[in-house]
């Protein structure tokens, strides 16, 4: 009888080895096997980078790639970036997705992801390393969309009049464009319209409120307002708002927000130039897998901005809620 027993226990002993060693050998193969994109955009405390991220999450679900989100808090923070790139190549990462908040201080983080093998899509805003460096830029054409801004703005005015400019941070490789192709557009297609002041912001939307109040307290003759991205935008509307001069002045921004939404409705904001970064995410992590995967990629994917005013607003919100950050 006791000799049995041990048999039996025995057995179970043996059962019990093999059952453990089994699952870790499968739940090591899953970690070997894992397929990790990292998307490293330039502040996670944004709402429009969250929808960014909405969109690499549905890329990684098509394609059966894992996405881990990580970054600085605010876009302003170079150091906390650079640190990100650097955790994500210990961390032995597939590929890296980055949206770079410095196009010169992330040249060298760029490059060391080429060193060490990892293909890198840059997305939204452009680095100044070069081409080979990394495998695609996926953008907005951001001079086109200043354009845009300064037609709309220009045509409103009948091409007379006085404008500010609420900026963004230096070194911001987007919105610099963005402020370039509406200072072009002006001065070749509205002679009459003089940009009478400009500011950078420290990049949150309580400094481009108190940026531009400060030009509008300097400035009483002005009549146009162009904001080159979200937290410039919304910060330069609530000034106009806190001055009494929403609606008076003519405003047209970059980015979209519910409360710029809500100013458009109510005649307050002219228009809109709104990106499309649930799509900026898609494409910059189906480019990072197409790479992975030996398919050829292109070394630039423009994607399209779109005019949102008040003829067009509820068809807007209808046909691109991630866009307009509904």
């Amino acid at each position: 009888m006791k000799k049995s027993n041990f048999a039996v226990a025995l057995i179970l002993i043996i059962s019990v080895i093999l059952f453990t060693l089994g699952v870790i050998k499968k739940n090591s193969s899953n970690v070997q096997d894992a397929k990790i994109i990292a998307v490293i955009p330039k502040g996670t405390a944004s709402m429009w980078w969250e929808v960014v991220h909405k969109g690499a999450l549905e890329a990684g679900r098509q394609r059966g790639y894992e996405i881990i989100w990580t970054g600085p808090e605010q876009e302003t923070d170079r150091e906390k970036q650079i640190q990100a790139v650097d955790d994500v190549v210990v961390k032995g990462v597939d590929a890296v997705v980055l949206g770079p908040n410095d196009a010169k201080a992330l040249v060298r983080p760029v490059q060391k992801l080429k060193e060490k093998g990892i293909p890198c899509v840059i997305i939204d805003s452009a680095v100044e390393a070069a081409e080979e460096d990394y495998v695609s830029f996926v953008a907005t054409d951001n001079f086109a969309g200043g354009a845009d801004a300064a037609k709309r703005l220009g045509a409103t005015l009948n091409g007379r009049g006085n404008v500010i400019i609420a900026k963004f941070v230096q070194n911001s490789a987007s919105t610099d464009a963005r402020a370039l192709g509406f200072k072009d557009t002006l001065a070749k297609e509205y002679p009459g319209i003089k940009i009478i002041d400009e500011q950078f912001s420290l990049g949150t939307v309580e400094d481009s409120r108190q940026k531009t109040v400060d030009m509008l307290t300097r400035n009483p003759n002005v009549s146009g307002l162009y904001a080159v991205n979200h937290p410039a935008s919304v910060g330069a509307f609530k000034a106009l708002q806190a001055q009494q001069l929403a609606g008076k002045i003519v405003m047209v921004g970059f980015d979209s927000d519910p409360i710029l939404l809500e100013g458009i409705a109510a005649g307050e904001v002219e228009a809109l130039i709104v990106q499309n970064p649930f799509e900026i995410g898609f494409q910059g992590v189906m480019i990072a897998v197409d790479t992975l995967e030996g398919i050829s990629c292109p070394k630039k994917k423009p994607i399209n901005s779109m005019i949102v005013d008040k003829n067009n607003l509820e068809e807007m919100k209808q046909k691109f809620p991630a866009a307009l950050g509904l």
